[in-house]
């Protein structure tokens, strides 16, 4: 999103998304936000120019549930600290293990998957843990989404130096595509 990212507040301030330039002067306009901080840059139109915003706050309050964390390949990765949980190789060359292989009915759900390296994953194959004589280092389990979940997963890039009042707590980080690049997490306090 680079440049183009605005963060969006709740109407009592609260972090809720990050969208585009264009959606949030959409909702400005709309009369359905009000910008908080705008971009050095304006834009324009055929008959005016409009600030840049960079954070909104919508005028109404959004009542949502809790995020849950998807149940991806990266969030596997990032809730195991990117090491194997049969010998606590760390790296970025990791694939994803059942625990309970799929062929004897185990499920894709966040109990039963794990981060392996591939000589690891190789060795247990489609057998049981107690098959292949190894052990897991932890229990899989399914992370609970943290305060900013849904701004940093939507990022690619830093968090944004007028963003920061708006974030407490949270630490201004690397670009998530350099971290992904050393095989690094990005983590918030």
């Amino acid at each position: 999103m680079g440049n183009n990212a605005v963060l969006v507040l709740n109407q009592n301030y609260e972090p809720l998304n990050v969208c585009n330039v264009r959606r949030a002067l959409v909702l400005v306009i709309g009369g359905k936000a009000e910008i908080l901080e705008a971009k050095a840059l304006g834009m324009s139109s055929v008959s005016a120019v409009f600030p840049a915003p960079s954070v909104i706050r919508l005028m109404y309050l959004i009542r949502r549930p809790r995020p849950r964390v998807k149940l991806t390949r990266r969030e596997i990765f990032i809730r195991d600290g990117y090491t194997c949980q049969y010998c606590d190789r760390q790296g970025s060359d990791l694939t994803i293990d059942h625990v309970i292989p799929r062929s004897r009915g185990g499920l894709h759900v966040w109990d039963n998957v794990v981060s392996a390296c591939k000589t690891c994953n190789h060795r247990k194959g489609g057998k049981s843990i107690a098959e292949a004589r190894m052990s897991l280092r932890k229990q899989p389990h399914e992370p609970r989404a943290g305060q900013y979940y849904t701004i940093e997963r939507r990022l690619d890039t830093a968090i944004q130096t007028d963003w920061q009042k708006f974030l407490p707590g949270i630490t201004p980080s690397l670009p998530r595509s350099y971290a992904r690049s050393q095989g690094t997490s990005i983590k918030s306090a």
